[in-house]
C-alpha cells in the first residue's frame, strides 16, 4: 500500500522573459517585440496550492502450484482530478517454468473539475468573470489490455515480449491548453472578444476517443554477475502519434553488493493529426486542434549513472543521476511573418538527481 501527499506552491510573478518563453514551450510562442501586453509579468494568486493524495494497495496470491493471480486498486484526488482504478493480471508458467503467459487487464475512471468550468472546446478565451462558454464537470474512461510471454533462453539469458491495447473514452481535451490565432500574413495575434482585453485565444479539442497499440521486447543478458538489459518499445494510436524508445542499461558489480550502471535511452515521436503552433485568422476552424508540445513532433534523449551499494541488514542505497535533452519541431507552415525569427519549439534540457534507500527484510 501506498499513499502520496503532494503540495505544489505556485509563484506570484513570472518576468517578460520567461513568460515568452512560456509561451513558446506551451505551443503559444509570440515574438517578443510583437505583443508587449503578453510579455508584461503575469500576477498570479498566491494563495493557490495544489494538494494530491494517492492511495495504491496490490494483493498477490498462488492459485495453482503454476498460476499467480495479482489484483489491485488506486486512488487519487486533486483539486480538479479525482481517478479511481483497478487491475488484475494473471500470470502462468509452462515448459518448466521456462515460459510465462500473462494477461493483464486495469480500469479506470477519472473525473475533471477544472478551475473557473471545463470550457466549451474551439470557443474564444473570455474576459475575466465571463463564464458564458464553460460547463460543469467532466469524465473519461479507459481500459488497458495486456499480453505478455517470458522466456528463458538459457541460464544466462531471458526474453520478454508484451502487445498491449489502451482504449481511452470520454473528455481527453486538456480544459488549460489554448491556441494563439495570429494574422497569417505578419505572424503578430488578433484581438480577442470585445472588451476582454485580450489577444484571441482559442481553446483546444481533442477527440473524443483514443485507441492506443504497443510492442514491447526486452533482453536481460547475464555476463558472469554483470547484467546487460536492452529493451525496444514501438506505439501507435488513431491520432496520428507514433513512437518509438530504445532503452539500454549495464549492471557492473564489483566488490561486495556494489554495482555501477550506464543508462542510456531515446525516444522519438511523430506529430497528432491535429496539432497546431498556431491558428491563422480567417482560415476555418479544425474539427480538433491543440498546441500542447507533449502531441507535437520530437525527440528526447537521456544519459545518466546510477550507483548503488547493499547494506549489512539486506537493505540497498543508491544513487542516480541523469541528463535529459528535448528538441521538437513546430507544425509545418507555422513560422509566418514575425514568427520566422522565434523559436516555436524550444529546445528542453533537465538533469535529474535522485537518491534512494530499499529496506532489507533480515
Amino acid at each position: 500500500m501506498q499513499l502520496k501527499n503532494r503540495r505544489l506552491p505556485v509563484f506570484r510573478q513570472i518576468g517578460a522573459p520567461l513568460a515568452a518563453a512560456t509561451c513558446a514551450l506551451l505551443g503559444q510562442g509570440t515574438p517578443g517585440d510583437v505583443v508587449a501586453q503578453e510579455l508584461m509579468p503575469w500576477d498570479i494568486d498566491t494563495s493557490f496550492l495544489d494538494t494530491r493524495t494517492a492511495l495504491g494497495a496490490n494483493w498477490e496470491m498462488p492459485i495453482t502450484r503454476l498460476t499467480l493471480l495479482s489484483v489491485g486498486a488506486s486512488l487519487s484526488d486533486e483539486y480538479d482530478y479525482t481517478h479511481t482504478g483497478l487491475n488484475a493480471r494473471l500470470a502462468r508458467d509452462f515448459n518448466n517454468r521456462n515460459t510465462t503467459l500473462s494477461f493483464g487487464l486495469a480500469l479506470a475512471n477519472d473525473t475533471i473539475s477544472p478551475v473557473g468550468g471545463s470550457p466549451v472546446p474551439l470557443t474564444p478565451m473570455l474576459g475575466l468573470g465571463n463564464s458564458t462558454n464553460k460547463r460543469g464537470d467532466q469524465s473519461k474512461d479507459v481500459t488497458d489490455f495486456l499480453f505478455g510471454v517470458t522466456q528463458v533462453l538459457n541460464r544466462h539469458t531471458i526474453v520478454q515480449f508484451n502487445y498491449s491495447l489502451s482504449q481511452a473514452d470520454g473528455y481527453l481535451t486538456d480544459p488549460y491548453k489554448v491556441l494563439s490565432v495570429v494574422d497569417p500574413v505578419t505572424g503578430n495575434p488578433v484581438a480577442g472578444p470585445a472588451g476582454s482585453g485580450l489577444a484571441r485565444y482559442w481553446f483546444e479539442r481533442r477527440p473524443d476517443t483514443r485507441d492506443k497499440q504497443s510492442l514491447y521486447g526486452l533482453l536481460k543478458r547475464d555476463f558472469n554477475g554483470d547484467v546487460l538489459e536492452a529493451s525496444y518499445r514501438y506505439m501507435t494510436d488513431d491520432w496520428g502519434v507514433d513512437s518509438q524508445t530504445v532503452e539500454l542499461r549495464y549492471r557492473w558489480s564489483f566488490g561486495t553488493g556494489r554495482y555501477f550502471q550506464p543508462h542510456a535511452r531515446f525516444y522519438q515521436q511523430t506529430a497528432a493529426d491535429f496539432y497546431h503552433t498556431v491558428l491563422f485568422d480567417g482560415a476555418p476552424l479544425p474539427t480538433y486542434a491543440t498546441a500542447d508540445h507533449r502531441l507535437g513532433e520530437f525527440d528526447g534523449l537521456t544519459v545518466g549513472v546510477k550507483y548503488g551499494q547493499a547494506t549489512a541488514r539486506g537493505g540497498e542505497w543508491s544513487a542516480r543521476v541523469e541528463y535529459y535533452t528535448q528538441t521538437g519541431d513546430p507544425a509545418p507552415g507555422s513560422a509566418v511573418g514575425a514568427l520566422a525569427g522565434f523559436d516555436l519549439y524550444p529546445d528542453l534540457n533537465a538533469v535529474i538527481a535522485q537518491f534512494s534507500y530499499k529496506f532489507g527484510r533480515r
